[in-house]
C-alpha cells in the first residue's frame, strides 16, 4: 500500500496546491465516518494490530497518533481509528471562530519530504466543536480509543487575557474529550509563543486546573489530563522552566514538538523558494532536533514527565528513535501526507518488531533506553 501511495496516488495529489487536497481528502474521509460499513472497510485493509500502552489513566490500543491540524472541526472522527491510529488530537481550537491566515498558506518542499504551514488556527471555534463531538458520540460512532483537544489562542484575544481564552474552550469541551493540549507554540499567531515565558504559562495552567478541580467537586475524579505543546526552537534553560511548571502544577506531560520557525540550508532552488515562505517548518528537517527535546526533557525530568513525541516521524525506525529518546506515545503529521494511509499501521507493525527483537514485555520497556 505505501508503495502503490507513494509511486501512483501522490503524485497526482502533488500536482495539485497542498490545502485543496487537505480538504478533498478530509471530505471523503468525513463521508467515510459517516458509514460504518466505510469504516469497517478502512479498518480491515489499514487497522494497526495492538501495542497497549497505558498512560495519563488511558489505554492506548498502540502509541501512534494523529498530530493536532489534520482534523481542526472533527469532521472525520470515527475514521482515525479505522486508519489505525491508538489516538486522536484534534483542533487546534480556539475559543471564537476565526479563518486563519490569507490562502496560500500550505507549501510542500518535496525533496526534503517538509512542509511549511502558516494556517494560523482556522477553525469554526469551541462552542462548534461541542457541538460536533456530541453529535459524533450520540451517532454511536465515537472510536474505541483516546481523544485528544489542542487548545489554541483566539487571535483577538490580547496576551494579557489569554487564560481566560483558553479556559472558555477548556470549560465548553472538558466532558468530551479524554485529554487536552495547550497550545503555545504555533508559529502562526502573533505574539503566541511569548506564553512559553513561564509566569504567562502559569496562569493559563492554573486556570484550567481550577475547572478540573471544579468539576471534580463531588465526583471521584482528578479531572482531564492536560499536557502543553512545545516549540523545537526553545532553549534547554526554557525548557527546563516549563518542566518545573509541569511538576509544580501537575500537568499530564509535555508535547514536543511543534513545527519550527528555523531553516536548514538548502541548494535546491525550489526547496529555498517554500523555505523562504513565512510559517512553521515540519517533516524530515525537525526530526533531530525534535528527538534532542525529547531526550533532553527526559533527562532532566528523569522520566517523570510523560512526553509525546512529534517532528519526522515516517516510519518505525524514526518512531523507535523517538520511544528511546524519552517518548512514550508518537504523533505523525506531515509523514502521513508523504508516506500514505497505511503509514501508522506500518509504524506500529515495525514498532511490534523492535520490541520483540530487544526481548523487551512491551513498549513501555523501550522509553528512554538510549538516554
Amino acid at each position: 500500500m505505501g508503495w502503490l501511495y507513494r509511486r501512483l496516488i501522490r503524485p497526482a495529489l502533488f500536482a495539485q496546491e497542498a490545502e485543496r487536497v487537505h480538504d478533498f481528502t478530509l471530505a471523503r474521509l468525513a463521508w467515510a465516518s459517516r458509514h460504518r460499513w466505510a469504516c469497517n472497510a478502512l479498518q480491515s485493509f489499514l487497522g494497526s494490530s495492538e501495542l497497549p500502552v497505558e498512560l495519563f489513566g488511558l489505554r492506548f490500543p498502540n502509541p501512534v497518533g494523529l498530530a493536532a491540524g489534520m482534523d481542526k472541526d472533527a469532521k472525520a472522527v470515527p475514521a482515525w481509528a479505522a486508519l489505525g491510529f491508538g489516538f486522536t488530537e484534534l483542533g487546534g481550537v480556539t475559543w471564537l471562530a476565526q479563518p486563519g491566515n490569507p490562502q496560500p498558506r500550505v507549501f510542500r518542499a518535496i525533496p526534503e519530504q517538509a512542509i511549511v504551514n502558516r494556517m494560523g488556527f482556522n477553525n469554526d471555534g469551541a462552542m462548534a466543536l461541542t457541538q460536533k463531538l456530541q453529535a459524533w458520540r450520540d451517532s454511536g460512532c465515537w472510536p474505541a480509543h483516546p481523544v485528544g483537544i489542542n487548545l489554541g489562542k483566539s487571535k483577538v484575544a490580547p496576551l494579557n487575557e489569554a487564560a481566560a481564552d483558553y479556559a472558555n474552550s477548556f470549560r465548553a469541551l472538558q466532558s468530551l474529550a479524554d485529554f487536552f493540549v495547550v497550545n503555545v507554540s504555533s508559529p502562526n499567531t502573533p505574539n503566541l509563543r511569548q506564553l512559553q515565558d513561564k509566569a504567562a504559562l502559569d496562569e493559563i495552567v492554573v486556570a484550567m486546573q481550577e475547572i478540573n478541580r471544579q468539576s471534580a467537586i463531588g465526583h471521584r475524579q482528578s479531572g482531564k489530563p492536560i499536557l502543553v505543546k512545545v516549540a523545537p526552537d526553545l532553549s534547554f534553560d526554557a525548557l527546563d522552566e516549563i518542566l518545573d511548571l509541569c511538576q509544580k502544577r501537575g500537568l499530564a506531560g509535555i508535547v514536543a514538538t511543534n513545527t519550527t520557525i528555523t531553516r536548514p540550508a538548502s541548494s535546491d532552488a525550489a526547496v529555498s523558494r517554500v523555505y523562504a515562505e513565512t510559517g512553521g517548518l515540519s517533516g524530515r528537517p525537525l526530526a533531530a532536533r525534535s528527538t534532542e527535546v525529547i531526550r533532553h526533557l527526559y533527562r532532566q525530568s528523569r522520566g517523570s514527565i510523560p512526553i509525546i513525541g512529534v517532528g519526522g516521524i515516517f516510519n518505525a525506525a524514526d518512531a523507535w528513535e523517538k520511544i528511546t529518546a524519552g517518548a512514550s506515545l508518537v504523533q505523525v503529521y506531515t509523514g502521513l501526507v508523504y508516506e500514505g494511509p497505511a503509514l501508522a499501521k506500518n509504524i506500529v507493525s515495525g514498532l511490534r518488531r523492535h520490541v520483540e527483537l530487544e526481548g523487551m514485555k512491551n513498549l513501555s520497556d523501550a522509553v528512554g533506553t538510549k538516554v
